[in-house]
C-alpha cells in the first residue's frame, strides 16, 4: 500500500467519529456512507496535521482507489526555476582536495567565531572544546525537537477544533488553554462537547487514549 493510500485519518458525521485509520479504508467507509444518504455531511481529517482531507469519491472503488494513490502534483512558486532554467548538476567533488577533519566519522572542520570568555569557558571543560560544543548542539536539537512536537500537536489539535467545534461552548477558553499547554483546563472547557470531538482533540493535543481503528458503534448503526 503506498504512503498516501495508508496515510492515518479519521472521518467525522454530525460531530461522532465514523471511522479511523488508513485513508484508502476510511474514504471508501466515507463513500458508502454518502451513497446511502446524499444529505449524510463528513469531514475527514489528517491524524497527523488535524487538517481536512479533500477527497474525490466519484466513480467507483477502483477509480477512488487510483484517484487516492496519485502524488501529489507539484505546484510551481513563484521563485521556482522553469525546466530550462534548472542549475548544472553539481560535480562530485572528487578533485578538489580534502579539508581538515575526520572523514571517516563525518566530522567537518569549520571555523567557530566567540568572545575569550567562552573560549575560557570551554578550555574548563572535559573532553576538548569541540567535544563540548558537539555535546550542547545535540541537547539543543533534541529540546528543540520536543518543542516543536508539542507545538505540531497544538497546531493539529486546533486545526481540527476549528473546522469542527467553532460553534461549541468553551470553544475559544478552550483554544486558550490549548496553546498554554494546560491539559488540565482543555479538559475542563471540552467536557460538554460530543464525546467523539473531545477524544480526538485531546488525543491530538495530548496524544490521550481513545477507540481504536476500525468500524465504530456509529459505523456499524449506519451499515
Amino acid at each position: 500500500m503506498s504512503n498516501a493510500l495508508s496515510k492515518p485519518c479519521t472521518a467525522f458525521c454530525d460531530q461522532q467519529r465514523l471511522s479511523s485509520g488508513p485513508l484508502i479504508e476510511v474514504a471508501l467507509t466515507v463513500k458508502a456512507a454518502t451513497e446511502r444518504d446524499s444529505s449524510t455531511m463528513v469531514l475527514v481529517f489528517d491524524d497527523t496535521t488535524g487538517r481536512v482531507i479533500d477527497l474525490d469519491l466519484r466513480g467507483g472503488k477502483a477509480e477512488v482507489i487510483e484517484r487516492l494513490s496519485r502524488p501529489p502534483r507539484p505546484v510551481a512558486g513563484r521563485y521556482r526555476p522553469q525546466a530550462d532554467e534548472m542549475p548544472e548538476p553539481a560535480c562530485d567533488g572528487g578533485s578538489e582536495p580534502r579539508g581538515r577533519g575526520r572523514p571517516k566519522l563525518g566530522v567537518i572542520s569549520r571555523e567557530v567565531t566567540l568572545l575569550p570568555r567562552h573560549w575560557e569557558w570551554l578550555a574548563d571543560q572535559p573532553g576538548g572544546a569541540s567535544a563540548v560544543l558537539r555535546r550542547l548542539v545535540d541537547e539543543a536539537g533534541r529540546d528543540g525537537g520536543t518543542r516543536r512536537q508539542r507545538r505540531a500537536a497544538q497546531e493539529a489539535a486546533y486545526q481540527f477544533m476549528q473546522a469542527i467545534a467553532g460553534d461549541l461552548p468553551g470553544y475559544e477558553e478552550a483554544n486558550r488553554a490549548l496553546f498554554a499547554d494546560d491539559r488540565s483546563g482543555l479538559e475542563r472547557w471540552v467536557a460538554t462537547w460530543p464525546q467523539d470531538v473531545r477524544e480526538y482533540a485531546l488525543h491530538l493535543a495530548f496524544g490521550s487514549e481513545r477507540q481504536s481503528s476500525g468500524t465504530t458503534d456509529n459505523e456499524k448503526e449506519r451499515l
